[in-house]
């Protein structure tokens, strides 16, 4: 299919555009295969390039000849384009319309893209479950890597390579896979070098309504905990739910065939609920008519901050587990790629200080969300203003966002990364140049050659004028543990995602500078000060040498 039959109108003059902060220009407005572009000759005015991937859905609206075209954003930005001539305005709704839903992912703009900056670090192999293993080989020898899932043929949402207990061989593993869900056998998310405790994640186990059992994966669970030892398993369903399962084929584990493991219910929401909170939240920051008492309620009724809530404390129990109690847990909800990633990798900002670093982080996103199979492009397929009910569109990811920023926002000198990098983050997630959140999992994107054929996000983020941006200026490194409050009065709504576009950042903006600028200042000023010591710690023993007879 060629970009050409989708575009019945590819250039319309004396557009007008009206976006956030910006005032109203008018240009020319032009269609590509993947961006609408509106451009000016007046001077000092901003051209507008936007991702055809990033519209979300679009209104149209006539007065006499004038047609309007308002174009809602994943980002959450709203534009609007004043066309002259009915006609015109059709053709570019109808264009738009058709090129931001198009089915396959390989006409996307990823596959066109080419970069116009030096290419330092190849993104793609800057974090291999080969070099993430060799951090903890050097703490423990009770975990090995498996290549069972070399072809996907095990388990299509796990990558070809995972770590598991050493004791327990492949021919058990793929036994294990045919009892859990989706065929995730439980693997390692995170080993606890303090105390040898670990994190391991995977589907719900398939027990049914007959209360079926697998030796091995009781094996494999238990090889894991340490002699005399007790275990915790998370589920993030709430018992109900999970009970229900049970119906469908999947289920629990049953404490007669798990003895020495205690299991927990966490009631995670998922699937269309947590869309449909975010379309709540959304149109309530977009109205500004509100008064106090609505927007209280509205806010409330969206039940977004409830769902930061519930995910913060299931994983603050989690690293309380393993911290505290000193005990090594198993985390899954129904399938393992939504609530369950959600946890495991909040645990780690929690417990690991190197989860709270720049290339720590991404490579918690890499190994907890990409490699772990959190289907991106079902998931990120539409925002907060689509009007078509999909089944599979759900913010978990942006939620995962927020709950990090909660934390970045109560210990703000204990990340290496700003709100921005977070930021950057979602807006990639949703749409992008790069091929790094392109696909569901591992085996979709090996079959996409996204390496091949696409540019890693990590290639451009890692460059140092890129890095700048996201660098957060009162970082100090802290290899504490930090527990985060999750208490309601703690909790706030992220301003810079959703209120962004209703607001200027203006002022905020002139603070961080000013903020910048006094710790540079203040780090010139301690350089002074070490040098002044080190000159009157030398005149000391100059003075002491020539009074010493």
């Amino acid at each position: 299919m060629e970009f050409a039959e989708l575009i019945k109108t590819p250039r319309v003059d004396n557009v007008v555009l009206h976006r956030p902060f910006y005032p109203a220009v008018e240009g020319t407005l032009c269609l590509t295969g993947h961006h609408l572009i509106l451009s000016s000759r007046q001077d000092n005015t901003e051209e507008l390039w936007l991702l055809h991937s990033n519209i979300d859905a679009i209104d149209k609206r006539f007065v006499g000849p004038l047609g309007t075209i308002i174009i809602k954003c994943k980002d959450f930005r709203i534009i609007q384009l004043d066309i002259p001539g009915m006609e015109e305005c059709l053709n570019i709704a109808s264009s738009i319309e058709a090129l931001s839903t198009l089915d396959s992912i390989t006409l996307m703009y990823p596959f066109f893209y080419r970069p116009m900056f030096e290419v330092i670090e190849d993104g793609w192999h800057s974090f291999l479950p080969e070099q993430e293993f060799e951090l903890y080989s050097s703490a423990t020898s009770e975990w090995r890597l498996s290549y069972v899932n070399k072809e996907f043929a095990v388990c299509p949402s796990y990558p070809p390579i995972v770590i598991v207990p050493k004791s327990i061989d492949d021919e058990a593993l793929r036994k294990v896979a045919t009892f859990r869900h989706g065929g995730r056998f439980p693997v390692l998310s995170y080993y606890h070098k303090k105390n040898g405790m670990v994190i391991m994640r995977s589907g719900q186990p398939l027990t049914g309504t007959n209360g079926r059992r697998c030796k091995e994966d009781e094996k494999l669970i238990n090889a894991t905990l340490r002699a005399g030892k007790r275990g915790y398993i998370i589920d993030t369903r709430s018992l109900n739910v999970a009970q229900q399962a049970r119906a469908k084929g999947g289920g629990f584990e049953q404490e007669a065939h798990y003895p020495q493991w205690r299991r927990i219910h966490k009631s995670i929401e998922r699937y269309h609920i947590l869309q449909e909170s975010l379309i709540k939240l959304v149109e309530a920051c977009n109205d500004q008519t509100h008064n106090m008492d609505r927007w209280l309620s509205k806010l409330e009724a969206s039940n977004w901050l409830t769902h930061i809530k519930e995910i913060l404390t299931t994983a603050c129990l989690a690293a309380q587990c393993i911290d505290r109690e000193g005990a090594s847990i198993l985390i899954h909800g129904t399938e393992g790629t939504d609530s369950t990633l959600q946890v495991t990798s909040l645990a780690q900002i929690i417990l690991e200080p190197r989860s709270r670093t720049i290339r720590g982080f991404e490579a918690l996103i890499e190994r907890e969300w990409l490699q772990a199979g959190h289907p991106f492009q079902q998931r990120c397929a539409q925002s907060a203003y689509c009007n078509s009910k999909q089944k599979w569109e759900s913010p978990v990811f942006l939620l995962f966002l927020d709950c990090v920023w909660q934390i970045l926002r109560q210990f703000p000198c204990s990340f290496e990364f700003n709100e921005n990098f977070l930021i950057m983050l979602f807006e990639h997630a949703y749409a992008s140049q790069f091929g790094t959140f392109l696909g569901n999992n591992e085996s979709e994107r090996c079959k996409l050659k996204l390496q091949q054929k696409t540019m890693s996000l990590w290639s451009w983020v890692n460059r140092p004028s890129e890095l700048s941006k996201f660098t957060n200026p009162l970082f100090e490194a802290n290899n504490l543990v930090i527990w985060p409050s999750v208490a309601p009065q703690s909790l706030q709504l992220w301003e810079g995602i959703f209120l962004r576009w209703n607001r200027s950042s203006k002022y905020l903006d002139e603070a961080y500078e000013e903020m910048v600028n006094i710790i540079e200042y203040n780090k010139e000023l301690q350089a002074k000060v070490n040098i002044l010591r080190r000159q009157l710690a030398e005149l000391e023993t100059e003075d002491e040498m020539q009074e010493s007879p």
